[in-house]
């Protein structure tokens, strides 16, 4: 077994509009880079390697809890130092603290023989999200370790994941410089919703889910709108529906906030129109006066892989 493995782990969508903490979908970048070396001494140590003055003990960081998880796992004594560099802004709303969690398991894994299914390695990841928000989700961590696109069916009484193909797609992802913490935008969230907006949001879920596994790019655009979720939060990112309206000008297939946002997300049958809907989503934010990032990719088919062996 190798001493120390390098590990990309990719940005997520989760959501995709309807689907609230049950659908994501990989990227192909960006992507947060992981050192996982093995350690004669016992433990966990973490270093970042980036300017996001990030907390480094392991109990407060989300790949340090991610990692305490597994250890708990293992019964013979190992430690682990793991160098971090983010590649995805924390508070982006495109899996970052997902992707640093699900890449550190993975390369943890590597390293003790690949003992651990890709299930379990959902389930340790989720702690890390517990540090970033408060909550045991997997819509960000299960298409950052299985990739493509996925569904949480349940996490209780056990964790339960549907990885499904996803058909040729890119995406147009806007990140303005405004901050939206995922604690701060779930206190925004309903607590009851009425049954008419429910049946309506089940039958998006499902249309969605089958637009993917058919490649049905019109399905999948009459299914992405959120009714529950995406309005509690539309004041949250200023900006949002003049994005909307001019990215499906563009020609994009539909789209909403990505996770918890800020980053608004757009789907696309080709490249050549992704780019276009990035220009349009990043327009509306540049007359704003707002700072921004615009990334554009394909859907990424493979999860956190160790990319490099010493």
């Amino acid at each position: 077994m190798p001493d120390s493995v390098l590990v990309h782990s990719p940005a997520t969508l989760s959501n995709l509009g309807c689907g609230f903490d049950v659908l994501g979908l990989a990227l192909a970048a960006p992507y947060d880079t992981i050192r996982v070396t093995r350690a004669a001494e016992p433990g966990v140590r973490i270093r970042h390697l980036d300017s996001y003055s990030l907390p480094t003990e392991p109990a407060r960081n989300v790949a340090g809890m991610a990692l305490l998880a597994l250890l708990k796992e293992v019964p013979e004594p190992v430690g682990f130092d793991v160098e971090i560099t983010k590649g995805i802004k924390p508070g982006s709303g495109v899996g970052s603290s997902a992707a640093s969690a699900a890449g550190v398991v993975v390369g943890a894994n590597a390293l003790l023989g690949n003992r651990f299914t890709n299930l379990q390695l959902v389930d340790f990841a989720m702690a890390g999200e517990v540090v970033a928000c408060g909550a045991r989700h997997a819509d960000n961590i299960a298409p950052a370790i299985f990739g493509g696109f996925t569904v949480v069916r349940a996490l209780e009484p056990a964790l339960d994941i549907l990885a499904l193909p996803a058909p040729p797609l890119w995406v147009a992802v806007v990140h303005p410089q405004i901050e939206v913490k995922t604690s701060d935008s779930r206190k925004v969230l309903p607590t009851e919703v009425p049954l008419g907006l429910a049946v309506r949001q089940w039958a998006n879920v499902a249309g969605l889910v089958a637009g993917f596994l058919t490649a049905d790019y019109a399905l999948i655009g009459r299914s992405l709108d959120d009714y529950i979720v995406e309005p509690a939060r539309l004041a949250l990112i200023p900006g949002l529906a003049e994005a909307r309206k001019r990215a499906l000008a563009a020609g994009a297939i539909g789209g909403g906030i990505s996770g918890s946002g800020p980053s608004i997300f757009m789907l696309n049958e080709t490249e050549t129109v992704a780019q276009a809907v990035g220009e349009a989503l990043g327009s509306v934010f540049a007359e704003m006066g707002i700072e921004f990032n615009v990334y554009v990719g394909s859907v990424g088919a493979a999860g956190a892989r160790v990319v490099s062996v010493d």
